[in-house]
């Protein structure tokens, strides 16, 4: 998609969504773990104690899917090859119910605004994600944790997109379902909209005149 010009007649320049909770289920957060975990006979307490730093750095790109699953898993033998587990983690992804990805579609095609992702995702999640139900064909732009280093709702990483994107943080809106990443966009200076099913989305997003 070619990037849009500015929209004089809208007081927004871009949108972006966040993907986990608002498209399609979370990447690896403590539901996808549950079952995964689960499904390979993983003790879940105790991976779960190994997990957040491993997993903050894995987000941020600074280690490999295999350092990362050497940390909490493969620190002793397992029944299972890392291959396996990670085809266990890819299959966790799929669309929630009542999603925006319609919205998402019919913001891009109007030709009217910028249109990216703000999301927190390790790089092999992220890009299976946007590669397996076709996103990628809708967006102008992606400000991924693993792509800048840094992580929601850090006010570092919403700055970040601010400063590349190049327009006032007002002229941002960003949809997040937790709302502590919404807050933490607003208190930058962009439109926050917490996502909570598809038709108030479409409200909010009609009554800011995007559809």
């Amino acid at each position: 998609m070619t990037a849009s010009a500015p929209n004089s007649s809208s007081p927004f320049d871009v949108v972006l969504f966040d993907v986990g909770g608002v498209m399609l289920t979370n990447g690896w957060d403590h539901k996808e773990r549950a079952v995964v975990l689960a499904q390979f006979g993983v003790d879940r307490a105790e991976f779960e104690a190994r997990h957040p730093e491993p997993y903050d750095a894995w987000e941020r790109d600074t280690i490999s899917p295999q350092d990362y699953l050497n940390a909490v898993l493969f620190y002793e033998s397992r029944s299972f090859t890392a291959e396996e587990f990670i085809e266990g983690m890819k299959a966790v992804s799929v669309p929630i119910p009542d999603n925006a990805m319609s919205v998402l579609s019919d913001v891009a095609k109007s030709e009217k605004y910028l249109v990216g992702l703000l999301n927190n995702e390790s790089r092999l999640l992220h890009e299976y994600r946007m590669k397996k139900y076709g996103l990628t064909q809708y967006l102008d732009l992606q400000f991924s944790s693993c792509y800048l280093g840094m992580r929601k709702p850090d006010a570092d990483i919403y700055r970040r997109a601010v400063d590349i994107l190049g327009v006032p943080a007002e002229r941002i809106i960003f949809i997040d379902d937790r709302k502590g990443n919404a807050d933490a966009a607003a208190a930058v200076g962009i439109h926050a909209i917490q996502f909570l099913g598809e038709e108030k989305l479409r409200r909010d997003l009609n009554e800011l005149g995007i559809l």
